[in-house]
């Protein structure tokens, strides 16, 4: 399963980023971005203006420091809007800035006096540059300018310098400068590290100040993606120790920035998931579970899903120390990306026999079918790849019908067609679970528990379970009413669950269906044959039909019918009669029903199907009625099928009857939406219940052939 895009390739953390960099400058904000047509002269004109000052100013004298840093501050302010920073790059501001990243020259006398704006000059350039640097397009720019190592030096001002408030805000500024520059850069990941950049990233994990730790681990996390020998490095100058300890910090903004510097170290590194799982970031990676910061909790549960991929004896620690309540917690949770990290981890942790049954105990089965109704496709996946390994345990089969967990994979609209897969081997999973003890259980609930439980365990039974066991299940446990129940109901949802499944049923059951063969005549007899078909010879009776004559021959009519039969050979006027009228029959009818007496098959075109049933109906002829039938049933449509079913039961066609019940079924959501369908429905409940007692009882062919 794909690892979930981690925050630091987001827009949102670049967002979230130039935040950061906003924030406290504390300094005077009179500087307006003109939205006139002459803005853009304007703002170069500002620009030019700020970087004369800068080029000017490079020296320790008051007059110079103070110039530098206001023309720091006002590129600065200008640069917070991201429609202008074009404009900035393209005025010369990138050198001049590099340039007072680095202190002046010092003479004799400026060492031996204090330096004035000591570090606030270099601060307003590293913190213009990182928001330069915000737009990728201008990042190689401000590095080819030479801006990397002299950030780096600033990182190490705090080993020669006394602790001063305006060095932590140096330091800071220089770090978030880094993490910009290197945002989705890997040429400039690199740089870092070949500059020395690394060191005291880490070292700067454990300075004083909260702020200069938050911007080191956020460096840090940003040089660590998909860039293994940063990951190395990182590792090697001993961070995993003082990362660990930020876990447990109650600064959100500390325990987020170190979550997500080992949640990118461990990406796609299995040597450093070892390291740091030895070093002991499990429990506090957990404890982040229930953190007040929507942040921390999420980097927590995609670190705890890729800790939960290094083996299984992790798989069980993880849920051991607790983390599945609070995992299944975040899945209701109103934030989208924490229900999808949460509901990742958890996917990871269900492929483990041992965890599978306690997730679905504290209560995760029905938060996750839920998740299915997502609009987030990632989300959905996320779920529905969870549900997949819960499904491995017989533990939860029972629980996860009788929440409705079937209907919910069925009737789901899933996004992309790898969740498709996943929910149709889930299907699968339940349906190869469905025996021995689970199948008992689940006909106690059919029968013992409350009606909308019952109604779903019939439900899935219809869709899941054995044909060998439809009758134990419909007729034995009275499955077939709760099925009949939801197709009588009020509600158009139950009705078309109970259309589904019944169908569904019929299909088990093998019963006959609109596209079966035309069956074989149930009386075999001797056939005269084609030649004697309206042939005087041998004639011994002469039918008339509409005034015309027809030869036949008793012997032949004798065998083929009772009504013949009973004509011939009982009290009625035809028995002797040499001429027998027939009434009410069209010439073409007769025709080709009396073939069918001479031959035993006749082909019947749907213009005359109907009264040539009629014909076989009255003359008792089983095996011409079926073809009939089975001719009509073709016909069958969303606007003639009650028609149908009433011609089937005007003739006592059982065939067509069946197949009229098959199709209402099948397209019972089509013919719902059609006047009269209710009525229809009610009309024919009786006849559903005795079509499918009748399938349902019947011997299985398959085991008479055995």
């Amino acid at each position: 399963m794909e690892l979930p895009r981690r925050q630091d390739q987001s827009q949102s953390e670049r967002k979230g980023q130039k935040r950061k960099l906003e924030e406290e400058i504390g300094e005077e904000r009179e500087i307006t971005v003109q939205q006139s047509g002459d803005a853009r002269k304007a703002i170069l004109l500002q620009v030019a203006e700020q970087v004369q000052v800068l080029d000017s100013s490079f020296s320790w004298s008051e007059a110079d420091r103070n110039a530098a840093k206001r023309a720091t501050h006002v590129l600065a302010e200008l640069a917070k809007n991201e429609d202008v920073v074009n404009v900035i790059v393209e005025g010369g501001a990138v050198p001049a800035l590099v340039k007072h990243l680095q202190a002046p020259p010092c003479s004799e006398v400026d060492r031996s006096s204090s330096k004035h704006c000591e570090h606030e000059v270099e601060k307003g350039s590293a913190f213009a540059l990182g928001l330069l640097a915000v737009k990728p397009e201008h990042q190689q720019l401000i590095v080819d300018n030479g801006a990397l190592s002299h950030l780096v030096d600033l990182l190490k001002r705090h080993k020669d310098s006394h602790v001063t408030r305006p060095l932590y805000s140096v330091i800071r500024r220089a770090a978030d400068a880094i993490t910009n520059l290197a945002h989705e850069n890997s040429s400039i990941k690199t740089r870092v590290r070949i500059e020395g950049g690394i060191p005291p990233l880490v070292e700067l994990l454990e300075f004083a100040d909260t702020k200069v730790q938050r911007a080191a681990a956020g460096a840090l996390r940003t040089l660590a993606f998909k860039n293994d020998e940063n990951k190395n490095q990182i590792v090697e100058c001993n961070a995993l120790p003082t990362l660990i300890l930020m876990l447990r910090s109650e600064d959100a903004a500390i325990h987020y920035e170190a979550v997500g510097v080992i949640g990118n170290l461990v990406h796609s590194s299995p040597n450093i998931k070892k390291e740091v799982l030895l070093a002991g970031a499990l429990q506090p990676v957990i404890g982040l579970l229930s953190s007040c910061c929507f942040e921390s909790q999420r980097e927590a549960a995609l670190l705890l899903g890729q800790f939960a991929a290094t083996d299984s004896d992790c798989k069980v620690h993880i849920v051991q120390r607790g983390a599945v309540r609070p995992l299944i917690e975040m899945l209701q949770s109103p934030d989208v990306q924490l229900r999808e990290m949460s509901a990742f981890a958890l996917g990871r942790l269900a492929q483990d026999s041992h965890n599978q049954a306690g997730i679905a105990h504290n209560g995760g089965l029905l938060p996750l079918l839920k998740l299915l109704d997502s609009k987030n496709g990632s989300l959905q996946h996320n779920a529905a790849f969870t549900l997949y390994g819960l499904a491995d345990n017989e533990d939860n089969v029972s629980d996860f019908i009788r929440v409705g967990g079937v209907q919910k994979l069925q009737d789901g609209e899933f996004i992309f067609q790898a969740t498709k897969d996943c929910v149709t081997k889930t299907l699968k999973r339940l349906e190869e679970k469905i025996h021995a003890r689970v199948l008992s259980h689940l006909l106690y609930l059919m029968r013992v528990a409350e009606r909308n439980v019952q109604r779903r365990v019939a439900l899935a039974f219809a869709h899941l379970c054995s044909p060998e066991d439809l009758r134990t299940i419909f007729i034995d446990n009275n499955g077939l009413e709760l099925l009949l129940g939801l197709l009588g109901s009020s509600s158009p949802k139950q009705q078309l669950d109970g259309a589904m499944a019944l169908y569904k049923l019929a299909n088990k059951a093998m019963t006959l269906s609109p596209v079966d063969a035309a069956p074989p005549s149930p009386t075999p007899q001797v056939y005269l044959g084609e030649q004697y078909v309206n042939n005087p010879t041998l004639s011994d009776v002469t039918f008339l039909v509409e005034g015309r004559r027809f030869y036949a021959h008793r012997i032949c009519l004798l065998a083929s019918s009772d009504a013949f039969r009973a004509m011939f050979d009982g009290g009625y006027r035809e028995k002797d009669a040499r001429d027998i009228e027939i009434p009410n029959i069209r010439w073409e009818v007769f025709e080709l029903m009396m073939r069918f007496i001479y031959t035993g098959s006749v082909d019947i075109t749907l213009d005359i199907a109907q009264d040539l049933l009629r014909a076989a109906d009255q003359y008792l002829l089983e095996g011409l009625k079926r073809l009939c039938e089975y001719s009509i049933a073709q016909d069958i449509s969303l606007e003639n099928v009650s028609n149908m079913y009433e011609l089937s039961e005007a003739f006592h066609a059982m065939s067509l009857r069946q197949t009229c019940i098959l199709f209402i079924l099948e397209q019972f959501e089509k013919l719902s939406a059609r006047p009269g369908h209710c009525e229809l429905i009610k009309n024919i409940l009786d006849e559903i219940r005795s079509y499918f007692t009748k399938a349902l009882t019947k011997p299985n062919p398959h085991n008479l052939r055995l």
